[in-house]
């Protein structure tokens, strides 16, 4: 069978998926079912992002709403809330976030990007919004600066001039600051690009201008001139103020620090080399690597604390990123596993001139996010409670499963709680802005991850959320006898032999297996209690053999083959680490089980290990499928040679047949034996081999190596003319079922149903013992009943309705401890209970009939049993091919749900196979997307959207109809701090901070109106919320309502003294005209 590459992917996407009506073809009047769902049903939308934000590039905090905002060099903008707050945004031109500034406790923020755009978004809805944005044209944005509660915005640029922009408005002022105005005279050499902006936390009017070259420059916003110079023979990288204002700190190139005092302008008052061997003899110290970052924060009780990142000495090769924390005599150096991308100090308050009083240190990591706390002794971290760390190594499958049993995640909350780790801080998370959606979806949901190192990781995802639950270690169950490599790198290594490649999971007997990519199955029960196992019991499979070596033109018959074997192929296999002979016809597994006693955990524990081993120096073939079933204690697996079941109770193989002998005599392909020596062919598996010349070495790569993406897990074939994929046929898809296992049989049997990459659904039926002891003893008898249904393409899916077009579930055995020993007697009764069937056709009659529900890569049919008659068949893409298909169960009904290689996702009705809605979703298609891509029940889905983050999308209308309600809220009404008291004193000489009425000064009154050509200004979309944040004004609506309320309060107050004085004026008046008239009373006219 060949192997396709990416670009049939990429053809797929040219096409779009074919809309050919569903056909029906058989008897109509005896398959009447109402089917429910309607296409009004079905709405795609995005819901939420979880995970760390891949490639991150800045970071912003704000201190009075306590949230936080990461941008990346995608153009993606990731805000956090308390645990469970969180939202993604994106940029539309994708251009990376160079900047961030949040308006402080106005639910609104400031992104400057890499193509010379400024944004501001707002935060008061819950699906954030651009309001305005800004693209420069002639200069390039290198630094911005937002002083707290100010709507003028400074943006430094590369040429060294610095543009003013009113936030409110996004319109530039005329005021501009240039640099050869900042700059001496004398100066002949341009200072470079603007690489910092901040004013003097003590005068708002004087303004600190970081140069690269290393000139700093005080600037007279008033006086418009620059007040100070400060000159230093390194380049600038970062400036802090003392809070006080009368000194300030500078980060160089050549991992110093120096201090200044605004009114020396000569040399800097201090140099310091944090990490620099002092050489005795006073002579300057060494360079050091450049300091990136350094803030400067002040407390009310002891030393400032100095922190910063980089700056180490060049000897210290191969040491790991740190991050500095100097305080007092004391110098921290704390180690980071991954390069330092950014850092900010959390700080009580969000007013510069005053004491800061640090708490904690947010630093942002290359691929992780890390909270230092500075109050405890030996800065601990804080436990993170985002779900970061799904990369922590590389995803390499996921399953998704919604309408979990509600007993599940309690289950696995209480083992996984016990693998946490000690020594965090106990204070509690800082960053706790937002609030919690108030959504009704309640019902329990498990993503579940398999990783390149062996690990799988449970996460309760319900809800919106995403939280770990339990991590399981497979790797446990083998030697390691290889050297260990770095913990602090998860970067993919050229061989990861533990990788899990499927999972097969049964949420209600908590049933477990997952499939490696060196050709082992672990079978796992789940155990509350600890136990040691003191052997792990293994099976070792052969799955491969030789052919008669001819080279037959005419297409001979094939050789007859060996019991449990089928056509060889030799594809990747995973790395044989037991020995280097690996070569020499010995059967051997390409891991060695572990022979030492294995303690496990309550928990997921080892209960078996199947292990496909090397046949006559050719590798095993990897897994390409794989289920379980609790009911019936099996489990099958197959490659391209064939199927292999396994009985885990009795743990012994009970069927091990080639694909060829799956059909029997019914075989309809002329297959053409070919010799595994002559035809080296990859087969089914994560990687991607160049036919032909490929070494053992060669195909021992990770699933998770840089050339997967250009490969797809399952061998694909659309044809079935080629010999030469007919030879290489694999098993594709599995489903256990009570149904009819023979054409017109009148009973119902315990089946399994097979599906291949050409395309043919086979029959097994299953003869099971009675349950208790005896079925301890006798053997499971599976015996091929023949061909049920071919399609055009790889079988993906199979699934069975019951008569009424109801959804039926596999048989199950409910979870019972298999690890009870105080009681024995309640052990068997546990055990000897009959597993049931959850279906509702358990009482089906006789004369009722089934649906078959079968889906390949290219068209979907349905198949009434028992007469095995194809009522439906639908031809869902010709030019594209289907990446994933699953029946799932909707509120309203039951669904196929596909997702094409063109990006379409389409979902059908069933039985009828009407097509219910087709949205074209991804415009390109990923490997890893394709590889990690989920359907599951009430219109839930889910895939990996980069190396290190999750997207869950919904196609259920109920769902985005409801989608504003389940989503948390960002912003929350917060009172802003009062301001630092300027003291008795400072108020009566002077003093204190100096306020600037920057209106005055930059408006266009007085500043004139700036230059058109310099940028363009963009009104945003905003939404609905965002429109009337807009009409509102979102900057300052807070302090413009409580300015307001106090000017109305104190217009009421001079009301009411006016109208006092008037009500005293009218007594007065009232009194004299009556005093004039007693006088005048009697008098004559002429007397008067």
């Amino acid at each position: 069978m060949k192997k396709f590459n990416i670009r049939k992917v990429l053809d797929g996407l040219k096409e779009v998926s074919s809309s050919t009506p569903s056909v029906q073809v058989g008897p109509q009047e005896n398959h009447l079912i109402q089917e429910t769902l309607q296409s009004d049903h079905f709405q795609l939308c995005k819901t939420v992002r979880h995970g760390f934000p891949y490639q991150p590039s800045s970071m912003a905090f704000d201190p009075v709403q306590k949230i936080l905002a990461i941008g990346t060099q995608s153009g993606a903008l990731r805000l956090f809330g308390r645990p469970g707050v969180e939202c993604y945004c994106q940029h539309e031109s994708g251009a990376a976030v160079i900047q961030l500034q949040f308006l402080i406790n106005e639910g609104a923020l400031v992104s400057a990007l890499a193509d010379d755009s400024v944004h501001l978004w707002n935060l008061r809805q819950k699906r954030p919004a651009i309001l305005h944005s800004l693209k420069f044209s002639k200069e390039r944005i290198t630094f911005c600066h937002l002083p707290f509660q100010s709507k003028w915005l400074y943006i430094g640029t590369e040429r060294g001039n610095i543009h003013l922009v009113n936030v409110e408005s996004f319109m530039l002022s005329g005021y501009v600051i240039m640099w050869n105005k900042a700059i001496e005279l004398s100066t002949k050499a341009h200072p470079g690009p603007v690489v910092h902006i901040s004013d003097n936390p003590m005068d708002e009017g004087k303004l600190i201008i970081g140069f690269e070259s290393g000139i700093v420059v005080m600037w007279d916003l008033k006086s418009k001139k620059a007040d100070s110079r400060y000159t230093y023979d390194e380049a600038i990288h970062s400036v802090a103020w003392h809070h006080e204002g009368k000194q300030f700190i500078c980060s160089h190139s050549d991992g110093t620090l120096t201090i200044w005092n605004i009114r020396g302008q000569g040399k800097p008052i201090q140099t310091i080399t944090p990490h620099g061997k002092q050489p005795k003899d006073g002579k300057k110290p060494e360079p050091c690597k450049p300091i990136l970052k350094v803030e400067y924060k002040t407390t009310r009780i002891g030393e400032p604390f100095m922190i910063l990142s980089g700056g180490l000495s060049y000897d210290t090769v191969g040491r790991r990123p740190c991050l500095t924390v100097m305080h007092g005599k004391s110098t921290a150096v704390l180690e980071m596993d991954y390069p330092i991308v950014d850092f900010l100090t959390l700080c009580e308050t969000p007013y510069a001139n005053d004491f800061q009083e640090p708490y904690a240190v947010v630093v942002l990591l290359e691929k992780d996010l890390v909270v230092i706390d500075l109050a405890q002794n030996g800065y601990p971290i804080f436990e993170n409670p985002y779900p970061l760390t799904i990369h922590e190594s590389p995803v390499t499958c996921c399953e998704y499963f919604a309408d979990c049993p509600v007993d599940l995640i309690p289950a696995l909350y209480s083992v996984g709680s016990r693998q946490k780790r000690q020594g965090y801080s106990k204070k509690e998370w800082p960053i706790s802005g937002g609030n919690w959606g108030q959504g009704t979806q309640s019902y329990p949901e498990i993503i579940i991850t398999g990783h390149a190192d062996g690990t799988v990781k449970f996460w309760d995802a319900s809800a919106m959320m995403l939280q770990v639950l339990y991590k399981l270690k497979t790797a446990k169950v083998f030697d390691r006898n290889r050297s260990k490599e770095d913990k602090g790198s998860t970067e993919t290594s050229d061989e990861d032999p533990f990788a899990i490649q499927i999972m097969a999971w049964c949420p209600e007997s908590r049933m477990l297996c997952v499939a490696g990519v060196s050709a082992n199955i672990i079978i796992y029960r789940f155990s509350k209690l600890e136990v040691t196992t003191e052997v792990v019991q293994l099976l070792e499979v052969r799955m491969q053999y030789e052919l008669n070596d001819i080279e037959s033109p005419d297409g001979g018959e094939p050789a007859l083959p060996t019991p449990g074997a089928s056509p060889q192929t030799s594809g990747p296999p995973s790395h044989p680490s037991t020995s280097s002979n690996n070569s020499d016809g010995g059967n051997m597994p390409c891991l060695k089980v572990r022979s030492t006693p294995l303690k496990q955990s309550a928990g997921y524990q080892v209960d078996l290990v199947v292990q496909l081993v090397w046949v006559s120096g050719e590798p095993p073939q990897q897994i390409t499928s794989l289920a379980l079933n609790s009911s019936y204690g099996l489990v099958v697996f197959g490659n391209s040679n064939g199927l292999a079941v396994v009985d885990y109770v009795q743990k012994t193989v009970v069927l091990n047949l080639g694909t060829v002998e799956l059909y029997g005599s019914n075989d309809p392909y002329q297959r053409q034996p070919r010799s595994p020596r002559k035809t080296r062919q990859p087969s089914g598996g994560l990687c991607d081999i160049n036919e032909g010349s490929a070494t053992s070495e060669d195909r021992c790569k990770s699933p998770t190596s840089d050339h997967r993406d250009n490969s797809f897990s399952r061998s694909r074939s659309s044809s079935v003319t080629s010999i030469d994929k007919e030879a290489r046929e694999a098993i594709s898809s599995f489903h256990f079922s009570d149904t009819f296992a023979r054409k017109g049989d009148s009973t119902l049997t315990p089946c399994l149903y097979v599906g291949t990459t050409l395309g043919t659904v086979l029959a097994l039926s299953l003869t099971l013992p009675p349950a208790g002891e005896q079925r301890q003893l006798q053997p499971v008898i599976l015996s091929p009943t023949g061909m049920l249904v071919r399609l055009k393409g790889s079988i993906m899916r199979m699934a069975l309705l019951d008569s009424t077009g109801s959804m039926l579930p596999p048989a199950f055995e409910p979870w019972f401890e298999p690890n009870v020993t105080a009681d024995g007697e309640e052990r068997e009764k546990v055990r000897k209970r009959r597993p049931v069937s959850v279906s509702p056709s358990t009482s089906q009659d006789l004369n009722e009939s089934q649906y078959a529900v079968v889906c390949s890569e290219k068209q979907a049919k349905v198949i009434s049993l028992p007469s095995q008659t194809c009522i439906y068949k639908h031809s869902i893409t010709e030019a594209s091919f289907i990446l994933r298909a699953d029946v799932v169960q909707m509120s309203q009904g039951v669904s196929l749900a596909c997702f094409c290689a063109n990006g379409h996702i389409m979902t059908l009705s069933v039985p009828g196979l009407r097509p219910l809605m087709d949205v074209n979703y991804l415009p390109l298609t990923d490997m890893r997307i394709a590889r990690t891509f989920c359907f599951t029940n009430l219109g839930q889905a889910m895939y990996l959207c980069s190396p290190t983050e999750v997207q869950r999308i919904t196609y259920s209308q109920d769902t985005c109809e409801n989608l504003q309600e389940m989503l948390g809220e960002l912003f929350t009404p917060v009172e802003t701090p009062e301001a630092p008291n300027r003291g008795f004193f400072k108020g009566l000489f002077g003093g204190g901070a100096q306020s600037l009425d920057r209106e005055e000064l930059f408006g266009e009154i007085s500043s004139g109106k700036a230059n058109r050509s310099l940028a363009q200004h963009i009104p945003g979309p905003g939404g609905l919320e965002g429109m009337k944040g807009a009409a509102s004004g979102v900057v300052g609506d807070l302090a413009r309502a409580r300015i307001a309320l106090d000017e109305r309060g104190q217009k009421l107050g001079e009301l009411d003294e006016r109208t006092a004085a008037m009500m005293t004026s009218a007594d007065s008046f009232s009194k004299h005209a009556h005093e004039m008239m007693l006088k005048c009373k009697d008098k004559k006219w002429y007397q008067l």
